[in-house]
């Protein structure tokens, strides 16, 4: 496995690369930036790549998840970067490959390394996506169809590229994470279409209470439904971004002060969900293969236990099935698709499938954040070296990092574990609601605006700008 991971370093050498900054970019440089990357996912994410047909079909609520539409240049999007992180995470924690995140050469190696791999992930997505016509082609006599088709991979697996490298400029050049930047985007443009058509599309407000009638009050209260459930959620998901634990330390050269350490609840932020979504994603997208296979054992068909795959090449049954999301419709027609929805081979209740959903997406929140606390230094041992660094220590003990790192040991991992697992449990149910924009969307969106609020706050970029302070309530 190191002469693969060696040689896939290698090839990171002939790639172009964003280089650092030399000088810290001013704040209006970082809006500016940051405006242009958003721009150009907006174009990206609107533009139907060439050869396919327009308003092709693909999974609404993993879209969300990964800032992806299918059947656009942004087809796999978000989804190849984070699928080969959690590889190399999966293959560092399980030893296959000797890549220290602590150290500062190894890190980078680590990067350029996940670079590599997350290009040919988008490549091998893009022609799952083609092959299993999951992205339709148009019909014409003027290209081969096999030249047709490696031409529209080969527009799926450039989005993504685009976006790996605007991913790059924003961070260092920008405010926050690209790929966080362009979830909040998906999410809050899908919040903003569906709270418009709920007002005035077909079946919304408008249209009820224009049909008058006793019942026009209650009828527009229920069409409102999925907006408030959306607002709720929204409520919670702060509340929680806000639950933390303080520990009290003490800086060596100020006896006097005695500063605490915040550490949130969410201890990872969104870190962990996005890995998670990101596995679904390619679970229901790898499963699409299954599609119209059978291996029979007598009168059993082993590949429907596995997933069954329906005329519309989505999951409908089978074991791979009950990991996927619970999608049925607006917030009524979830609760009536959970209460008496069956699977249609085995016949399955969709509340079981609720439930190892969220089990599932909680568990596997849990792993990954276990594994990025490591690769980021966010563990134990990674806060102790950077507590130590910044002359911090225990209130009445001598400054001695094996003491540190005892009382961290305290909350730490246990914020790790807790926080990863709630924040799945928190994810998972909230998807339940069909609020508008998935409750992991508006999970993610909170979170994201969260964090780029304190980073905004940090730079004084609130100060800066006044307008920004006003809005944030500064």
């Amino acid at each position: 496995m190191g002469a693969i991971i060696d040689f896939i370093h290698k090839l990171s050498t002939y790639l172009p690369e964003i280089k650092a900054p030399v000088k810290l970019p001013s704040i209006k440089e970082r809006f500016l930036w940051t405006g242009i990357a958003l721009l150009l996912f907006f174009v990206m994410y609107n533009v139907t790549v060439f050869g396919a047909q327009q308003h092709a079909g693909g999974f609404d609520f993993l879209q969300m998840i990964t800032a992806s539409k299918v059947g656009s240049l942004l087809t796999t999007s978000i989804g190849p970067i984070v699928l080969a992180s959690i590889f190399l995470q999966l293959f560092s924690g399980a030893g296959l490959i000797d890549l220290d995140p602590k150290n500062p050469d190894q890190r980078q190696k680590f990067q350029e390394v996940q670079k590599v791999l997350a290009l040919l992930v988008a490549l091998a997505e893009a022609t799952i996506f083609v092959m299993t016509g999951r992205v339709p082609l148009v019909q014409t006599t003027f290209l081969d169809p096999t030249l047709l088709a490696a031409l529209v991979i080969a527009q799926i697996a450039l989005g993504s590229a685009i976006v790996l490298y605007m991913d790059e400029i924003v961070t260092k050049y920008g405010i926050g994470s690209g790929i966080s930047l362009f979830i909040a985007a998906g999410v809050s443009f899908s919040i903003l279409g569906g709270a418009i058509t709920l007002f005035i599309g077909e079946g919304g407000i408008a249209s009820v209470v224009a049909g008058g009638g006793a019942e026009a009050i209650p009828n527009a209260l229920l069409v409102l439904l999925p907006l408030l459930v959306t607002v709720l959620v929204f409520l919670v998901v702060c509340y929680c971004e806000g639950v933390k634990v303080e520990i009290p330390l003490a800086y060596q050269q100020a006896r006097g002060m005695a500063p605490k350490l915040p550490l949130n609840f969410f201890y990872l932020s969104n870190i962990p969900v996005i890995f998670a979504s990101a596995l679904l994603l390619n679970l229901q997208l790898f499963a699409g293969g299954l599609g119209g296979k059978s291996f029979m054992v007598g009168d059993f068909n082993v590949v429907d236990a596995i997933g069954y795959v329906d005329s519309t090449s989505h999951l409908r049954d089978g074991l791979l099935y009950f990991f996927t999301p619970v999608y049925g419709g607006n917030t009524l027609s979830q609760i009536n698709f959970l209460m008496n929805g069956v699977t249609p081979i085995f016949g399955i209740p969709e509340w079981v499938h609720a439930i190892t959903y969220v089990l599932f997406l909680s568990l596997v929140a849990v792993l990954f954040g276990m594994f990025w606390a490591e690769t980021s230094n966010m563990d134990t041992k990674g806060m102790t070296d950077q507590l130590m660094q910044s002359g911090m220590q225990v209130p009445g003990f001598r400054r001695d990092p094996r003491i540190l790192e005892k009382v961290l040991d305290k909350y730490i991992p246990p914020l790790i574990i807790l926080g990863s697992f709630s924040v799945g449990l928190l994810a998972g149910l909230a998807d339940l609601t069909g609020a508008l924009g998935t409750g992991t969307g508006i999970l993610l969106t909170v979170s994201i605006f969260y964090r780029t609020y304190l980073q905004m706050k940090r730079q004084r970029m609130l100060e800066a700008m006044p307008f920004l302070g006003n809005l944030s309530g500064e």
